[in-house]
């Protein structure tokens, strides 16, 4: 019995292994290739875009220079004006000419309160050292903004002006589209370095001369840009002095703007305006490697330009008088012409006179004369007479 059933085991594992390979080969003759799904067509999440490394730009004695007639914009020198790089705190001048055209349109004041928030009195580097809950006026702020280059005033009055720094971002770069600053990309209000996951505020020596020019269009600015030392908190017992750090304010004559800036990847750079005998010129470097040699070249950059200006400066025109006042002048030189005429008149008249006075003058001699003879005359003959009776 048992034997019976081993056998019958045996049987049916041969029947069921003789299926099982005729089963597998039929599949795998029979098998049709799948595709690879498109890695696109995984649901995975979008990966963030790669932000580039920063590099380091700055070049001896620059990256790129340019020099302009602030009056029509025209380029009077240029040495790769189109480079891009890093214009660091450069980029406040921006951060002005938004503020300045906001007062002008009423949208702030210069003596509006600015609360400084705890982000604003967080921001690092170049600043007054905010603290939270403070109030400063739009127009401490502003000083602090330029002749300090403060972090921390920038982020307060953009936060002031929009409410985010974002906003404020978005603005600035409306408007430089706007100027035509085709090749300028700002990221931040203040122009410090990135920071992990941030990218630099992009600029070219060409688009910030347009920016340059576009402020001088609003004189107050220079209020600002030309003030070399300044009191922040001038009414406590030790307030904190503000310098400006364009070191050509004092040291080049009639220079009165308008901004440094500098981070170690960026170099050193200085958008820097002067005029003299009623030309203005406008330098501006980007990315030096030494602080001194941006200097020198803006002075000497500087100096060209306006050398240059007034050379081919155009020879003053005429006086122009409108008709009263030309009727005036003919009125005038016709009196005096009269009077001179009068006076010739008088003298000939004088003469005449004189002559006419002789001649009176003679003939009454004369008469007189002829009186007298015939007088004597007659008393002659009148003695005569009486003796012949």
């Amino acid at each position: 019995m048992i034997k019976q059933r081993m056998s019958f085991a045996i049987v049916a594992f041969l029947i069921l292994s003789f299926f099982c390979t005729m089963s597998t080969a039929y599949a795998e003759k029979n098998q049709v290739q799948k595709k690879p799904v498109p890695k696109a067509a995984l649901k995975q999440p979008p990966k963030a875009p790669a932000i580039p490394a920063v590099k380091a730009i700055s070049k001896n004695p620059y990256a790129g220079a340019i020099v302009i007639d602030a009056a029509t914009g025209k380029t009077l020198f240029e040495d790769n004006p189109d480079a891009k790089g890093y214009p660091a705190s450069v980029i406040k001048l921006m951060d002005l000419l938004i503020f300045i055209e906001g007062i002008e349109t009423k949208q702030i004041t210069l003596q509006d309160n600015v609360t400084v928030t705890a982000e604003a009195s967080r921001i690092g580097g170049s600043q007054v050292y905010l603290k939270e809950h403070e109030v400063f006026t739009v127009d401490e702020l502003l000083y602090a903004l330029m002749v300090q280059s403060a972090n921390d005033a920038a982020v307060a009055l953009a936060l002031h002006y929009v409410g985010s720094k974002e906003g404020f971002v978005e603005i600035m770069n409306k408007r430089a589209q706007a100027l035509g600053m085709k090749d300028t990309v700002f990221h931040s209000v203040h122009g410090l370095p990135p920071g992990k996951g941030q990218q630099p505020d992009v600029s070219t020596p060409r688009d910030i001369a347009k920016l340059c020019q576009e402020l001088l269009k609003h004189p107050e600015v220079l209020r600002y840009t030309s003030t070399k030392e300044r009191p922040f908190r001038p009414d406590t017992a030790t307030p904190f002095i503000m310098r400006n750090h364009n070191h050509l304010l004092g040291t080049f004559l009639d220079c009165d703007g308008f901004k440094t800036g500098y981070f170690t990847l960026g170099g050193f750079s200085i958008a820097v305006t002067a005029v003299k005998k009623n030309m203005r010129a406008t330098a501006v470097i980007l990315g030096s490697v030494d602080r001194k040699v941006r200097d020198a070249k803006a002075r000497e950059l500087l100096s060209k330009g306006l050398q240059e200006l007034i050379a081919n400066a155009p020879p003053p025109a005429p006086v122009v008088q409108d008709a009263k006042t030309a009727v005036n002048a003919e009125s005038g030189a016709g009196a005096e012409t009269g009077e001179k005429d009068v006076i010739e008149i008088k003298k000939d008249t004088l003469k005449i006179a004189g002559a006419v006075l002789v001649g009176i003058i003679i003939l009454i001699a004369a008469l007189y004369i002829l009186v007298a003879k015939n007088r004597k005359g007659k008393k002659r003959r009148g003695e005569g007479m009486s003796f012949l009776d």
